[in-house]
């Protein structure tokens, strides 16, 4: 890694080890790669029963009648429960729009949708039990499209819609609209010597988190219930199931058990309240996990987009105007979609500077499977397009394409399209520069003096090529995501910091209900709380709702907000801590009273590095204790007219250069490399920034080549839920991922950092199609490309 970058002023705890801007090792990595560490799928319970979900079978259709007599009837099996046994009036949930019934009742919306549950003594009698429930259904007419959906006369997805996005929507089947209006794009258009327009589309991508969903509810003797729970958000997931349950908040204790990766499938709820109702029905904790197939249905995926640009230049390559409409399709219920359609608007034109646009972006109610949150949010599907453009435009205008890119780059102080100014370093033009300076890989690396090593080739072991065929395409492609929640969103987080002394030396405790994914956040916690507290012995308490809200671990939030509300308890129990030193020791030493005071090496220590008293003497017995929230700067809502607004709080940018090399014959592509350059503002931990670097780079190469959920356009069905048939990169697939990271402090944030996890998830994917069109000449219009879209046998 290389760094550069204004100084972020830290002084408390620069010199403790294990401190911040150190790459310190993740407690649970050990754990993890030999195989130990406890997911949610590995709870147990004595006497515990298993929990299943009966889904329909069809994507549209009246439910006529339920019978579950054998089940019922089955021998070992506990409860059948339906909608009809719901416990309250409140049968509904959902993250803002509460569309998404607890059991289908009347009709059921989409294919995998949740009918009944079944708690039974062993996981095979319920799945048996769950077979054995007869659903009569009458099919209904599917809505699958916008045409479909916005169709005089067409079927109402949701027919009694209440929700406050109705207002400013032109049809029921539209979950929710934002258009962005700035300058006048159609006046700007006559001062373009070029107009280019494209038509895109962006195909449905799975999370595909290794850990299927998975949790354990144990009914408490207060009536209550325990959950323990694979999760990104437990104060949401709270939020959703007591209501339903008929619970006051403080009697469902929810407690996170360890989760295989997220990415934005886990920000809904999946088995939570199956799983408790069939709990407390039952008087028994029940386990619920799905398997790899249901698990495909059992959680929102990205939208699938469609998304049509122009964009004007002049001869000297600057940008005119930017016109574009992006439709999200969001499936049978609103999940994410109302946010997901305000980041696509407002990042719809890029990391560039331009005064006259007309956007919309909206999402469409449909009878295809569920979208919502997954990592990048809106930001990849219009990243896609926008660079697909800027190459074009480059190609019109005959410039190179990372030239094109430099002479329209944002900087500090540009306007968003939404006329926020861009208040931090906005490198656009010096990630380009980098990412490009980067060495090439060698030609034809395959070729050794033993012959062709097919592993470096297209198609690799399968042996379809030894060179023949084979073309090299080199692409670029920058990104820009916002970080945090947006558009007026009340986003903070909570932390409990605790400093005693045990065993003879000051420890600090640190507790939040920060969802840990695999994002490394207690790893960071700790190292913020050994530099702001100078004690290297941290522990992290697990999360759960003990504590206050600490958000959803999405956004590249995290590190930022949940950091900052450790960092600011931490400062606030330092501040305690030296206020009980100066009463008990401050006659001592007159640095006491008149010097800057740090905490460093478990002893107080004046600025200039004399030790006035060890932790253990100022503490003695007392214990520090704060619980704090923490806000970053507040947002404001886009207006629904012209989306003018200060949404968002941050942003973060990333640019990628792809190296490919296609066998044009048989359509197969193999990406060599993938070169990324990111502002991460400071590295708290720079191995855990490179790690996040790469697998967003990744991911956003799965959705390039491989990675798409493939549903029946007749029908609406999912026609590959299973890890065969839905494809992932594997580490042969995995080309090499050079990373070059800048540290540009934002002063606005803790420690001048900026959220890192998704940035490279946008940038990688147009990176890699734009090798793809160099190397065959294809104009590539839909991601991913595939076989048949090079050989032109689609």
């Amino acid at each position: 890694m290389t760094a550069v970058g204004a100084p972020t002023g830290l002084t408390q705890g620069s010199r403790t080890k294990g401190g911040i801007g150190e790459s310190t090792l993740r407690p649970d990595g050990v754990l993890k790669v030999t195989g130990e560490f406890a997911y949610a799928s590995d709870m147990w319970h004595e006497d515990m029963l298993w929990g299943q979900i009966l889904r329909s079978t069809v994507a549209h259709a009246e439910i006529v009648s339920v019978d579950t007599s054998e089940a019922l009837a089955t021998a070992g099996v506990y409860a059948v429960l339906t909608y009809d046994d719901l416990p309250t009036d409140v049968r509904h949930y959902g993250l803002e729009i509460r569309d998404t019934p607890v059991l289908a009742h009347g009709k059921v919306r989409h294919h995998g949708e949740p009918v009944a549950i079944v708690a039974a003594d062993h996981p095979e009698t319920a799945r048996r039990a769950a077979a054995r429930i007869k659903v009569e259904y009458r099919e209904l007419p599917l809505v699958t499209d916008e045409a479909s959906a916005t169709a005089p006369g067409a079927v109402l997805v949701h027919e009694n819609r209440t929700d406050h996005h109705l207002a400013h929507v032109p049809h029921p089947n539209i979950v929710h609209r934002q258009p962005i209006v700035r300058g006048d794009a159609q006046r700007a258009a006559g001062r373009a010597d070029v107009i280019v327009t494209g038509d895109y589309s962006f195909g449905m991508q799975d999370q595909a988190f290794l850990g299927p969903e998975s949790g354990l509810a144990v009914p408490g003797e207060d009536g209550g219930v325990d959950l323990y729970i694979a999760t990104q958000w437990l104060h949401s997931d709270l939020r959703q199931i007591a209501p339903v349950l008929g619970l006051p908040e403080d009697k469902v204790r929810m407690t996170l058990s360890g989760v295989g990766g997220a990415f934005g499938g886990r920000e809904d709820l999946s088995m939570q309240i199956h799983a408790c109702l069939l709990a407390l029905r039952t008087g028994k904790p029940v386990k619920i996990v799905y398997n790899r197939f249901e698990s495909f249905f059992g959680h929102v995926h990205r939208h699938p987009a469609r998304l049509h640009y122009e964009h004007g230049a002049t001869r000297d390559g600057r940008l005119t105007h930017v016109k574009c409409r992006i439709v999200l399709d969001g499936g049978a219920y609103a999940s994410a979609s109302p946010a997901v359609v305000g980041n696509a608007a407002s990042l719809s034109v890029g990391p560039y500077v331009c005064d006259d646009v007309d956007i919309e972006a909206l999402a469409l109610y449909s009878n295809n499977p569920p979208c919502g949150a997954m990592r990048g949010f809106g930001a990849v599907q219009a990243c896609f397009a926008y660079e697909a453009q800027m190459d074009k435009v480059a190609r019109e205008l005959g410039l190179d394409p990372v030239e094109f890119r430099r002479i329209n780059a944002m900087e500090r102080g540009t306007l968003m399209p939404t006329g926020q100014p861009v208040d931090s370093p906005a490198p656009v033009a010096e990630l380009l520069r980098r990412v490009k300076a980067m060495p090439m890989p060698p030609e034809r690396q395959w070729e050794s003096s033993e012959g062709a090593d097919v592993r470096q080739l297209p198609g690799g072991l399968s042996n379809t090529t030894h060179g023949e065929g084979v073309v090299r395409g080199v692409g670029y492609a920058v990104g820009i995501k916002n970080v945090g929640f947006s558009e007026g969103f009340d986003d903070y987080s909570t932390a409990r910091v605790r400093m005693e002394v045990a065993g003879g030396r000051p420890v600090v405790t640190v507790h939040t209900a920060m969802a840990e994914v695999g994002q490394g956040g207690v790893t960071v916690h700790a190292q913020i709380a050994r530099t702001e507290l100078g004690v290297t012995q941290v522990t992290i308490q697990p999360a759960d709702t003990r504590v206050g809200s600490a958000g959803s671990t999405s956004a590249s939030r995290q590190t930022y907000v949940t950091g900052g509300a450790v960092k600011h308890a931490c400062e606030l129990v330092r501040e305690k801590v030296l206020d009980i030193g100066r009463r008990r020791l401050g006659a001592s030493h007159p640095a006491w009273a008149t010097a800057e005071l740090l905490l460093e090496g478990g002893k107080v220590v004046t600025d200039g590095g004399e030790v006035l008293a060890d932790l253990v003497d100022v503490l003695q017995d007392q214990v520090v204790e704060v619980e704090e929230e923490w806000r970053h700067r507040p947002t404001e809502p886009f207006d629904p007219r012209t989306g003018q607004g200060n949404g968002h709080v941050q942003y973060s940018f990333a640019a990628h250069r792809a190296v490919v090399e296609v066998d044009t014959e048989l359509g197969l592509v193999k990406v060599i490399e993938l070169a990324c350059a990111q502002d991460v503002g400071k590295a708290l931990n720079p191995l855990s920034v490179i790690g996040q670097i790469q697998g967003g780079t990744v991911q956003g190469l799965g959705i390039a080549v491989m990675e798409e959920i493939v549903v029946d356009p007749v029908t609406a069905k999912v026609r590959n839920p299973s890890f065969t048939d839905y494809l992932l990169p594997t580490i042969l697939d995995t080309p090499a991922l050079p990373v070059d990271v800048l540290e540009l402090a934002d002063d606005h944030a803790p420690y001048g950092l900026r959220g890192v996890g998704e940035a490279p998830t946008l940038s990688s994917t147009p990176a890699v199609l734009a090798a793809v069109r160099e190397a065959t000449g294809l104009a590539l219009d839909r991601t991913p490309v595939r076989p048949e879209h090079l050989t032109g046998t689609a």
